[in-house]
């Protein structure tokens, strides 16, 4: 099965590049010079990913294009590139939902690097085939994953796109002991490597957002020495994912 990269750039020296690399990574890349382009690009064939310029002409700039996206009832994985020193921008992005960014200028290879580490991850957070109707469920914690929602109780749990994946990474191995560094591996992509604080601020933003007392945790519990892992367990094997 084709993966479909929607490239949305408006420098075609740049945007040219890494379709060309992309296409040679064996996937298959339409682009995108602005953001009305990239809009009826989304709708005439929609990609399994997006990689999203911030700075875009007179239309829908990439925020804009960022937020648009998810609001679609499909997630798609939104790798935002900017200028070094967009930090405002870049957190604002990640606050949208994007799940990734590269600044510029930017190593190739290394962007190929984030795609193929950000296409494996999400692929792995997603429900199995055959399991798309049986959300993750731990006692009141529900973890929808096609639609990227989670409950708890009647609540409706607001997670970042990083937040959502490291939840359902720890829920899909309950009990599973992770280090910060395994953690940096499996959720954000071996390019976040040396970045073992990254993950404290991370658990500890989940744990504010799940937990009842962030300070006593009933989900995510440290292993003091080792890391963490999920101290939840199944509600019922119908509504969790067999074999986990």
């Amino acid at each position: 099965m084709e993966t479909r990269i929607l490239v949305v750039e408006d420098d075609p020296e740049i945007s040219d590049l890494v379709a060309l690399h992309l296409r040679r990574a064996g996937y298959t890349v339409d682009t995108a010079r602005d953001g009305h382009a990239a809009l009826a690009a989304l709708d005439r064939e929609p990609p399994d990913l997006v990689l999203l310029d911030l700075m875009l002409p007179p239309g829908p700039d990439g925020l804009a294009l960022c937020r648009r996206i998810r609001e679609r009832a499909r997630y798609l994985p939104v790798l935002i590139l900017t200028a070094r020193g967009d930090e405002v921008d870049r957190v604002v992005g990640l606050e949208l939902g994007a799940d990734d960014y590269v600044t510029k200028p930017f190593s190739v290879r290394e962007l190929v690097a984030r795609v193929r580490s950000l296409l494996r991850r999400h692929r792995a957070s997603a429900p199995a085939e055959g399991d798309e109707e049986r959300p993750l469920r731990f006692g009141a914690l529900r973890i929808d994953r096609v639609r990227r929602e989670v409950r708890l109780g009647e609540r409706a749990v607001e997670l970042t796109a990083r937040e959502f994946d490291l939840l359902v990474h720890f829920a899909r191995h309950p009990g599973r002991v992770f280090t910060r560094a395994s953690l940096l591996d499996d959720v954000w992509g071996y390019a976040h490597r040396g970045y073992e604080h990254t993950v404290n601020s991370h658990i500890n933003r989940l744990r504010a957002k799940i937990e009842e007392d962030p300070a006593r945790p009933r989900w995510v519990l440290t292993v003091w020495g080792v890391g963490y892992k999920f101290g939840g367990e199944r509600a019922s094997a119908s509504g969790a994912e067999a074999g986990a």
